[in-house]
């Protein structure tokens, strides 16, 4: 490293060095004395821009700017899982124990332990041929995940030695090759990737398979798919950060990769102690064992916000490499666009709508065309999955975060401050929210659910749009003067509201629910439908019916019936029969 520059000007977390021609873009550098960490985001024959992702306090024109000759990467080894990292990929547990509570200026740790001992197994021997993505060892993470290490990407030679299976930290050489050129090069089990390029694949598949969550209203109505991206908007107490915590928790995802971008402190902490308490079904081993944490939170530096949502995807690109499918929940891009916009005013930029820079768009697609269901370089699948939470401001989703986003996502779900007042949960609007992805994965849903599944699904969906637009006449003139049959479509559509689309976080019959069971519910509640509409077609009024439990008691469905006593719809088949047999007996 050498000292390539001087500051001549400081704003906020901008800072200006004089002519200098030795920088590079997007190099990382280090700033005054302190070492502040920053970027070069900008060069002209008069003048380099750097962003500081650190507190500025007590800079001054003078102070010397180290170039590092490398851009703003992360370190990829083993120990990512279970940590806690910043938006730079500073260890925040570590970092404590240095500095308290709050970061201290220009503190300085490695981003992954040296000095750990991994157990790893080297699954290389000598003569292989080796390229970029190429398994060379094994080291089990956390009891959840094996951590596959791999040959960088820009990597290809023949193995001429190899450690034995034993201990070494990340930094020791565990396997020597020879790369083309006769060059010697030692492998260890890290490797550097620089957040802002994306890492390359083989190829990329079709959206095909869903990403199971649990959630009914979006595994059913709204689904996204592996690989697949969706975005959650809603104002302020609609529960955007609550519905990302139950699909982190739920989805069947390998790998968590939660990233606070702007979030208050407290939430992030409940995030730690939720996952840290919280076991994960699939392996009985605490759900922290496969999640790993970015946490900006709204007091930090804003140029680190900016860097975040770059440092969590590379984190789980990498993990995809392995073959693992990962999630990302982004909470929230909207703080992460106030960061963008921020720099961009300090910058002096021509300003555009509210204030966003006019790289708002390309910025955003970027991100989330990181996104997708790949084949890796070694052959093995994997996916990235990105759920990004939007904060329009007053609840206003004609803002520019939000309708950009609804540019590059697939899925919408639209949070409504009505239902999230009336504790109906998840706050998801039927009528706002959309899914391109339906017609993708409706052959995986009629091969491995049901063949008609997404035929209820559509039955289901009109019930819930006729409901509304009877609500609007039900409005002017009252319920007492719409016909017979359709009292019963609000009265079915009361039961879907209560019985289906509202989901409790904590029953435990009912914080997850296969598919299989979403699928029997669907069948109960429209053959209660069916049912009923014969009766009103024998002339029998609603208010008969509505006398009798059995739409309460399809409603309780989500509670009574555990999800491996799924045998127990027959009941309920049986039961509304009978209520049907009744009403005409009554009747005849």
């Amino acid at each position: 490293m050498n000292i390539t520059g001087k500051i001549y000007g400081i704003n906020g977390p901008i800072v200006y060095v004089g002519e200098n021609r030795a920088f590079k873009m997007g190099e990382m550098v280090l700033v005054g004395k302190d070492k502040l960490v920053g970027e070069v985001i900008g060069l002209t024959t008069g003048k380099t821009t750097i962003q500081v992702y650190e507190e500025t306090t007590g800079l001054k024109p003078g102070d010397e700017v180290i170039s590092t000759g490398a851009a703003i990467s992360v370190t990829l080894a083993p120990g990512i899982i279970s940590n806690i990292f910043d938006g730079i990929e500073r260890p925040l547990q570590e970092i404590s124990k240095q500095s308290g509570a709050f970061i201290s200026r220009g503190v300085s740790v490695e981003a992954l332990d040296t000095k750990k001992l991994w157990d790893v197994h080297i699954t290389v021997q000598p003569g292989d041929k080796v390229y970029g993505g190429t398994i060379i060892a094994e080291v089990p993470e956390t009891r959840a995940i094996l951590h596959k290490s791999m040959v960088p990407p820009d990597i290809m030679g023949k193995v001429t030695k190899v450690a034995p299976d034993g201990k070494y930290t990340i930094s020791d050489p565990i396997v020597t090759i020879v790369d083309n050129s006769g060059k010697e090069i030692e492998l260890t089990l890290t490797q550097k990737w620089p957040i802002r390029v994306p890492r390359p694949t083989a190829k990329r598949f079709p959206s095909d398979r869903p990403l199971i969550t649990g959630q009914r209203i979006i595994d059913t109505l709204f689904p996204i798919s592996k690989g697949g991206t969706a975005a959650i908007p809603g104002g302020f107490g609609t529960g955007k950060t609550m519905t990302q915590h139950q699909l982190a928790k739920w989805c069947d995802a390998d790998i968590i990769v939660y990233i606070g971008c702007g979030e208050r402190g407290n939430e992030m902490t409940e995030v730690l102690e939720d996952f840290s308490k919280l076991v994960d079904p699939k392996t009985g081993n605490p759900l922290l064992d496969r999640t790993t944490l970015i946490a900006n939170t709204s007091n930090m530096p804003v140029a680190a916000r900016e860097a975040s949502i770059y440092t969590g995807i590379t984190l789980a690109e990498y993990y995809r490499d392995m073959g693992y499918h990962v999630a990302i929940m982004a909470d929230s891009t909207s703080r992460w666009a106030e960061a963008l916009r921020e720099l961009s005013g300090r910058l002096e930029e021509m300003p555009a709508e509210e204030g966003f820079p006019a790289y708002l768009a390309s910025r955003l697609s970027a991100f989330y065309e990181r996104a997708g269901f790949m084949q890796n370089l070694n052959w093995t699948e994997g996916s990235v999955s990105i759920i990004g939470a939007v904060s329009p401001q007053g609840g206003d989703f004609s803002e520019p975060v939000t309708q950009n986003t609804k540019r590059f996502v697939r899925c919408f779900w639209a949070l409504d401050k009505s239902l999230a007042y009336a504790r109906h949960f998840p706050a998801i609007h039927w009528l706002n929210s959309y899914s391109e992805y339906l017609t993708d994965l409706a052959p995986w849903y009629t091969k491995n659910v049901g063949e008609d599944f997404v035929e209820c699904r559509n039955q289901i969906l009109s019930i819930l749009t006729q409901e509304n637009q009877l609500n609007e006449i039900v409005k002017l003139i009252g319920s007492d003067v719409l016909p017979d049959d359709q009292k019963l479509v609000l009265e079915i559509a009361r039961v879907i509201r209560l019985g289906f689309v509202q989901q409790n976080a904590y029953h435990p019959s009912d914080t997850y629910v296969p598919m299989a069971k979403q699928l029997k519910i669907m069948q109960t509640i429209l053959y209660l439908y069916q049912k009923s509409r014969l009766l009103i077609d024998r002339n029998m009024p609603m208010s008969l019916l509505k006398e009798s439990p059995v739409f309460d008691k399809v409603i309780s469905i989500k509670y009574d019936v555990s999800n491996d006593e799924l045998d127990k719809f027959d009941d309920y088949k049986v039961m509304i029969d009978d209520f049907y047999n009744d009403i005409m007996s009554k009747n005849a």
